[in-house]
């Protein structure tokens, strides 16, 4: 697409905003051009809070659809669109509400810890929520007598665990991008730039790696922790690993630094479903709409509310 129809569809997507009164919410892994049209780019956390507190009648959120679940949620007297409905999550699929009941069962007067990224009903039967960035706070929050079921995310747990120094009993379930990120290609980085710093989600199937020769070079952020390290520090050259969306934020919010991915072809085929054409069509028609049902959504509130409110 030409640079100039981008303008043009930029243009015309701010235009129906203001007129529908509508707040785009865009992930740190959209496409470059939907971040740029958005008017929060953020993290799961930073988005759920902007979706707590928007005074918009729309919410049209550019991420997958655990998201836009979790703004019906927060402000269920909003319209929460969705620009593409099949924008799923391989993590969010990894486990359903019945399978957390049954593991529940197995474990009497465990505490429940879910990553955001899951569906509504896995929230419901949930005691916490968490995002990368502050599952840490959660966990500590816990009194350290109670077991936890933490889940879905493997490689985040085992992260935890050693964060915290908590034992978790962790699902087994991992995002299909970052368990893709593996050893071998940390172990490349300590090779090829020793010159660069390293950016690792706590998602990563490299994140144990990264771990064991943890050293000042070596950075276990969340995308938003990712994003302020980089602005912060002096060095010059980071390596990435995550979703390669966060590059365009990287470059945008740190500029004149260098940012690499660690894998080209870490890229979630969900997040990179939403184009800008879909944000307008969303925003012309008032659909796909996402909802919620309300007996459901009261008690997913539950778990939300207290990851909101621990800080990141």
């Amino acid at each position: 697409m030409s640079t100039a129809v981008h303008s043009e569809l930029h243009d015309e997507v701010r235009a129906l905003a203001q007129e529908r009164n509508a707040v785009i919410l865009a992930h740190n892994y959209q496409r470059p051009e939907v971040q740029d049209v958005a008017d929060v780019v953020g993290d799961s956390l930073g988005l759920s809070r902007e979706a707590a507190a928007t005074d918009a009648d729309t919410i049209v959120f550019c991420g997958v659809h655990f998201m836009a679940e979790t703004a019906v949620i927060l402000s269920p007297e909003k319209t929460v669109l969705l620009p593409d409905l099949d924008a799923g999550c391989s993590l969010a699929d990894s486990i359903t509400g019945e399978q957390l009941r049954a593991w529940k069962a197995e474990h009497p007067g465990a505490l429940v810890v879910s990553y955001v990224n899951t569906t509504a009903e896995v929230k419901a039967e949930s005691d916490y929520c968490c995002t990368s960035g502050n599952a840490k706070q959660v966990i500590e929050a816990i009194p350290s007598d109670r077991e936890i079921l933490f889940l879905p995310d493997v490689f985040l747990g085992l992260w935890l665990e050693r964060e915290t120094g908590r034992k978790l009993t962790i699902w087994m379930g991992e995002c299909h991008v970052h368990a893709g990120i593996r050893p071998a290609d940390i172990e490349r980085w300590e090779r090829d730039a020793p010159d660069a710093d390293l950016l690792v989600h706590p998602e990563c199937g490299c994140a144990s790696q990264a771990m064991a020769f943890a050293n000042e070079r070596t950075q276990i952020l969340s995308t938003e922790k990712m994003i302020d390290y980089a602005r912060r520090s002096p060095k010059e050259r980071f390596l990435v690993a995550t979703e390669t969306g966060i590059l365009h934020r990287l470059e945008r919010e740190a500029p004149g630094k260098r940012f690499e991915p660690v894998r080209e072809d870490a890229i979630c085929r969900y997040m990179k479903l939403t184009t800008l054409e879909k944000v307008r069509d969303a925003l012309r028609d008032g659909r796909p709409e996402v909802t919620v049902e309300p007996e459901l959504a009261a008690r997913a509130r539950l778990a939300i509310d207290r990851m909101v409110a621990i800080g990141a």
